[in-house]
């Protein structure tokens, strides 16, 4: 039964309120999935439903968000077609690739991934926007940046956004609004490439999948308003701090648990 609840109401409940945190922190800086991941994990859901069910979350907020930044104009799709292309192979080759991962890598693999997304969103420095930021944008490197972190999305995804925003602005000719921009709607092409794939191999629970799309839409919806009055500096250590303790939680749980 596709529609079976798997999780019970209070853990639902509490899934939708890491939705809307992660929705909230990813429109200020990005990174929402390096909150949802951990979550759903830790309800002891199984690694590949896992990945199917925040892709259907994750694509719910990148729509909205990718939306947005192109009605304002600071998104131009006719420029990044090669990073729209790569982006969509490359996240289509990881779904497939993670659906065939054994759990117990996917679970092993995790809490590196997350505790390395974490260490370097506390650490790594913003590049600044190269002086000539009306300069055309080159597309030498848009089908290997999208293919890479295209991959990378269908393989796990947390941290993506985050990766494109820097990667772009060191790239790119472009300030960090016009990166966000290209991040939110990449993330949305690799989020929707990897989601059919997920679909297609029953991988998706949509009970949780849509309750927390809804949250992540909310909290991404009051995340930009916030952001405009420096929410970002608030936000920033207190999503650090919660994601490297639900790394510590993941990885005793995964590694050093004797059950």
């Amino acid at each position: 039964m596709p529609f079976e609840l798997s999780v019970d109401l209070t853990t639902l409940a509490i899934l939708a309120v890491v939705a809307f945190i992660a929705g909230f922190i990813d429109a200020i800086a990005g990174g929402g999935g390096l909150l949802t991941t951990p979550a759903l994990l830790t309800a002891g859901m199984p690694p590949h439903l896992v990945l199917g069910t925040n892709k259907l979350s994750s694509t719910f907020g990148s729509a909205t968000a990718s939306f947005t930044f192109y009605r304002r104009k600071l998104f131009h799709p006719r420029q990044w077609v090669h990073a729209i292309v790569g982006t969509l192979i490359g996240a289509l080759t990881g779904a497939v690739v993670a659906h065939y991962l054994p759990a117990e890598t996917l679970n092993k693999m995790l809490p590196v991934i997350v505790f390395a997304c974490g260490v370097y969103l506390l650490f790594g420095g913003t590049p600044k926007a190269p002086v000539d930021a009306d300069a055309p944008i080159k597309k030498k490197w848009q089908s290997t940046q999208g293919f890479s972190l295209g991959f990378y999305d269908g393989v796990a995804g947390p941290g993506t956004g985050a990766f494109w925003t820097v990667s772009t602005m060191l790239l790119h000719p472009i300030d960090l609004v016009k990166a966000s921009g290209v991040a939110r709607s990449m993330n949305f092409v690799s989020n929707a490439g990897a989601l059919t794939v997920f679909i297609i191999n029953g991988s998706v629970d949509w009970i949780v999948g849509l309750a927390m799309g809804v949250s992540v839409m909310c909290g991404a919806f009051f995340g930009a308003r916030s952001a405009i009055s420096g929410g970002a500096k608030f936000i920033r250590p207190v999503f650090i701090t919660v994601v490297l303790g639900l790394t510590v939680r993941l990885a005793w749980q995964h590694w050093f648990s004797v059950a």
